[in-house]
């Protein structure tokens, strides 16, 4: 069916306008109320949010959604959205709901939905909840109305989760870490969780005002983190989004490391130690051919899907796999979380830091990433991969690259804009190939911007 609300991520888009206003807030509530209202017990939905301004006003009308069908409501707070994740399946609840927009700076807001298991819901779950949406929700008596209540323990009850994520026995001390929490989510949690492992703490992004989320700080805003690395000469930079659910690293030098290298590192470790599942990692279409080539040659193999970490998830599950993630930081350790934890895979590296000894820049450069390029076409409607001209130019492009390397075109979830990426063992040939591609998308639908 043709989605209205939800997309690849839950509800997302400019905060009080458009279809992400308080009204569709609460109606989100009392549909979504309405679809886990299951057996007789008394039912209840955590709700975390991250530091929007306009988060007071998205979780205020969740809570009247969800207590006018009859929900209890607890409220976290800002909190990571694996966090919510967390609490939804520890605290027994029936629905799990985080207001974020990710990376996205603050004038966005999105509403993210996890099922009782602590999983994101499934297709069928949303198609379910946006048909119900269109409808006349029933509301419950006046003595039936729900409860809600704010708890004030939910950022230790986090904290204790990711710490055990690495074992009782690890410690940080001496490694000088510079911490980046986007203004966002994890802004108390990420840094406290570091410091009482016994590393030196150096926080940015820790002071958000409702407006600053992600605003030149964050995994998407690099040079802020590698700035601060230099000048206080530390072991590593760790770089979260405003959800704290990706992460992306900066070494002592102040280069960056993806979350292709970080899978690689993890996966790695963890195949040595005979504790990876599946035989190998999940990631997407977007990781690396490197990180294909690396894993290969130690015999395991990388399952690739569509871009999103829900794919990513679905596939981890189906075939049996522990861990997966995305080039762009998502990381998922199914050992220890459900979702894409930026929070817990910095406890993974800084573990694995401690464990070598040796510097970030030897430790977390694990592969040699072929040439790859990004463009996006910005378009204003309609289909422009349709179009005679650019299906032409796709198809010279997949044959200049056969053997040699890969071509990936597609539509932003999240944006309009068209995706051309390519990557190969020849820089030139790529950027050819998708100055070819990008030239005809552009002449469909708009203009051709770097990534």
């Amino acid at each position: 069916m043709t989605r209205k609300f939800f997309g690849t991520d839950g509800i997302r888009g400019r905060a009080n306008a458009g279809l992400l206003t308080a009204a569709t807030a609460m109606k989100v509530g009392q549909a979504a109320g309405r679809h886990f209202l299951r057996g007789d017990h008394k039912h209840r939905v955590v709700i975390g949010k991250d530091t929007r301004l306009s988060g007071y006003m998205m979780e205020t009308a969740l809570v009247a959604g969800f207590t006018s069908v009859g929900m209890d409501v607890i409220m976290t707070g800002p909190l990571p959205t694996p966090a919510i994740a967390l609490l939804t399946r520890e605290m027994r609840a029936d629905l799990g709901v985080m207001i974020s927009a990710s990376h996205n700076l603050f004038a966005d807001n999105g509403i993210k939905l996890f099922g009782p298991d602590g999983f994101k819901l499934s297709d069928e779950d949303e198609e379910a909840i946006e048909a119900a949406m269109e409808t006349e929700i029933p509301l419950v008596d006046g003595h039936d109305v729900g409860r809600a209540r704010r708890i004030e323990d939910a950022r230790g009850r986090y904290i204790h989760a990711v710490k055990g994520s690495v074992g009782d026995l690890v410690r940080f001390d001496g490694l000088k870490v510079v911490i980046d929490c986007a203004n966002g989510a994890a802004y108390q949690v990420a840094p406290t969780a570091i410091w009482e492992l016994g590393a030196q703490i150096f926080p940015v992004g820790v002071d958000p005002n409702g407006t600053n989320i992600n605003d030149n700080v964050g995994s998407t805003a690099l040079e802020t983190v590698k700035q601060r690395v230099l000048a206080e000469g530390a072991d590593i930079g760790l770089a979260l989004d405003g959800d704290a659910d990706r992460l992306i690293v900066v070494d002592e030098k102040g280069e960056t490391v993806d979350g292709d290298q970080l899978m690689a590192l993890i996966a790695t470790a963890m195949a040595d130690a005979g504790e990876l599942k599946g035989g190998g990692v999940v990631a997407t279409v977007m990781s690396n051919l490197g990180l294909e080539r690396y894993l290969d040659h130690r015999g395991l193999k990388l399952a690739r899907t569509k871009v999103g970490d829900r794919y990513v998830l679905e596939a981890m599950r189906a075939g049996g796999y522990n861990v997966g993630g995305e080039q762009s930081g998502h990381m998922i350790l199914l050992d220890h979380a459900t979702t894409g934890d930026g929070t817990m895979a910095a406890l993974q590296v800084l573990s694995a830091l401690v464990r070598s000894g040796k510097p970030a820049s030897e430790l977390l450069h694990v592969f040699d990433p072929v040439p790859q390029l990004l463009k996006n076409v910005v378009y204003a409607d309609g289909d422009p991969l349709a179009d005679l001209d650019v299906k032409k130019a796709i198809a010279d492009g997949e044959r200049a690259l056969e053997g040699r390397g890969r071509l990936v075109i597609r539509k932003s979830g999240t944006e309009p804009k068209i995706r051309v990426m390519a990557e190969g063992d020849s820089a030139e040939e790529i950027e050819q190939v998708i100055d070819s591609i990008c030239e005809a998308v552009a002449n469909a639908a708009g203009e051709c911007r770097p990534a």
